[in-house]
C-alpha cells in the first residue's frame, strides 16, 4: 500500500506516460510471446523506476536496483556479457549508492532530491573515469567473446556516465541514459532478429528513451524551481 501511494505524487501527464509505457511493453510481449516472462517483468519494473526517477524520488532508485538484477540475468542468456557485468557490477552498485546519496540530500522537507550542479573538477574526474572504464571493459569483453563488441562497449561508456551523473544528482543523467537507450535499442534489435521473444526488450528501451527525455525536462524544471525558492 505504501508503494502504491507513491503514484499519488505523479501528475496526470506522468501517470498517462507510465500507463502508456506499461501498455506498450506488455503489448509487445503478448504479440511476440515466447515464454520469456522475465523480459516483461524487467520492462515493467524499468519503466516504473524511470517515472519516479524523473520526479527525483528515491523509490525510483530502489526500483532501478531491482531492474538491474533482472536485466543482468536476461543479458546473460544472450551472451551480452557487457550488459551483465555493467548492470550487475556497476549500474546496480551505483544505484544503491545513489539511494543513499538521494536520501542524504532531500530538497527541504519535500520528497524529492536536491538537484546538484557539477563543477569543472567533478566533470573532469567523471570523464577520466569513463575513459578508464571503457578501455578496461573493451579488453574484458573481447576476451569473453562478447556478442556485438562495439555496441556493448559503447553501452558500458554511456551506462557509466549515466550512473555517475545520477549519483551526482545532475539533470544530465537523463541525457546520458537517453544515449544509452539508443545503444541498447540497437543491441536488442540485433537479438530480436534472431529470437522474437526479445522484442519486448526493444520496446522497453524505446519507452525508456521517451521517459528519459521527459526526465531531463522535468529535472531542469526542478532545478529552476529549487534555485528560485532558495
Amino acid at each position: 500500500m505504501k508503494f502504491l501511494s507513491q503514484f499519488k505524487r505523479l501528475t496526470k501527464f506522468e501517470l498517462v506516460l507510465w500507463l502508456v509505457s506499461v501498455a506498450v511493453v506488455t503489448a509487445s510481449f503478448l504479440l511476440t510471446y515466447s515464454g520469456n516472462l522475465l523480459s516483461l517483468i524487467a520492462s515493467v519494473i524499468g519503466v516504473t523506476a524511470l517515472i519516479f526517477v524523473a520526479k527525483g524520488m528515491v523509490i525510483g532508485q530502489v526500483l532501478s536496483v531491482v531492474f538491474a538484477a533482472f536485466y543482468g540475468i536476461i543479458s546473460l542468456y544472450f551472451r551480452y556479457y557487457g550488459e551483465v557485468i555493467t548492470y550487475l557490477g556497476m549500474t546496480a552498485p551505483i544505484a544503491v549508492m545513489s539511494v543513499v546519496s538521494w536520501i542524504k540530500n532531500p530538497y527541504k522537507d519535500e520528497k524529492e532530491v536536491k538537484v546538484n550542479v557539477m563543477g569543472k573538477k567533478q566533470v573532469a574526474i567523471m570523464l577520466a573515469l569513463s575513459i578508464i572504464v571503457t578501455g578496461a571493459f573493451y579488453f574484458i569483453l573481447k576476451a569473453l567473446g562478447n556478442a556485438s563488441l562495439f555496441f556493448s562497449t559503447l553501452s558500458v561508456t554511456t551506462s557509466f556516465l549515466a550512473s555517475y551523473l545520477t549519483f551526482m544528482r545532475s539533470p544530465y543523467y537523463a541525457l546520458a541514459y537517453a544515449a544509452n537507450d539508443v545503444v541498447l535499442i540497437t543491441l536488442w534489435i540485433i537479438a530480436a532478429v534472431q529470437e522474437s521473444g526479445y522484442t519486448p526488450m526493444v520496446m522497453c528501451f524505446v519507452m525508456f528513451l521517451v521517459n528519459d527525455l521527459y526526465g531531463f525536462i522535468n529535472w531542469q524544471k526542478m532545478k529552476k524551481r529549487q534555485l528560485l525558492n532558495n
